[in-house]
């Protein structure tokens, strides 16, 4: 083996063991994606290895070049469709004093957890302050677009924004669509990574968990910790939607999936 594909096999294996983002297959992927970072820094892929140890900010660039970003509003219409219709009305009756929690975990620039309030407030089931979104992403660079609310008119977030929205969830400010405050304000930002061994202990408890389209960039042995810890914080009977690609009924959870026509999803039972 070459000294920069054995630089890059020991990156592969750090990065793995910090987020469970799985490059150890594909280390010519990683490479190209560091490729310019590596340049600026004057070093080699073995050298940053090391680099990453006495420099432990560095990770917030690296994990900024090989996370994927790609979202955007109204992501996979049918299980969004399910979740205001049948999973949000059995939750009314919730209040500023005991909301209704909802975590969007690996919400990336912000879309989803937006969307997620969008569709809260069309329902007209929850008064104001009733329901609170925590949004989650260990990329910080994609925390910090997400908070400002602000995304470009032209962008492919808007690829299937159903047109009666933009007036009615957003303001036009500039070359900008802003998301209205009334919104902005069910949702609370925070830096998380989903394979860190205090996740219970930092998110507490919670009733619906999305996190789609996140898995497929782990194995199993990492999708089986993030689902369990995914268990334990959801309260009893609570709600899981995951990515329509993406299936756990292969591992041992105490998951129950449930079929629709139109999609699949998964509710809290009890562990065998």
């Amino acid at each position: 083996m070459k000294v920069e594909e054995f630089g890059l096999t020991k990156l592969a294996e750090m990065i793995y063991s910090y987020c469970g983002i799985d490059y150890r297959r594909d280390i010519s992927a990683l490479g190209s994606k560091i490729k310019e970072r590596l340049n600026a820094l004057g070093l080699s892929s073995w050298e940053y290895c090391g680099y990453l140890k006495v420099e432990p900010n560095e990770w917030d660039a690296l994990i900024e070049l090989i996370t994927v970003n790609e979202t955007y509003f109204f992501r996979e219409e049918n299980s969004l469709e399910e979740f205001q219709k049948v999973i949000l009305p059995q939750y009314v009756g919730h209040t500023p004093q005991n909301p209704l929690l909802i975590w969007s975990a690996a919400c990336s620039t912000g879309e989803e957890p937006y969307t997620i309030g969008i569709l809260v407030q069309q329902s007209g089931l929850f008064s104001r302050g009733a329901v609170k979104i925590i949004a989650t992403d260990i990329n910080k660079k994609a925390l910090y677009k997400a908070r400002s609310g602000l995304y470009k008119k032209k962008s492919l977030s808007f690829r299937r924004m159903p047109p009666e929205f933009y007036d009615k969830f957003f303001i036009e400010f500039e070359n900008y669509y802003k998301v209205k405050e009334s919104i902005m304000e069910m949702v609370e930002f925070k830096h998380m990574n989903l394979l860190d061994d205090k996740l219970r202990e930092k998110m507490g408890k919670v009733d619906i968990i999305f996190c789609r389209n996140v898995l497929i960039y782990f194995d199993d042995v990492a999708i089986k910790k993030i689902i369990d810890a995914f268990y334990d914080i959801l309260n009893p009977g609570g709600y899981l939607f995951l990515g329509h690609a993406e299936s756990i009924i292969h591992l041992k959870t105490g998951f129950k999936v449930i079929y629709t026509p139109s999609t699949f999803y998964y509710r809290k039972g009890e562990k065998v």
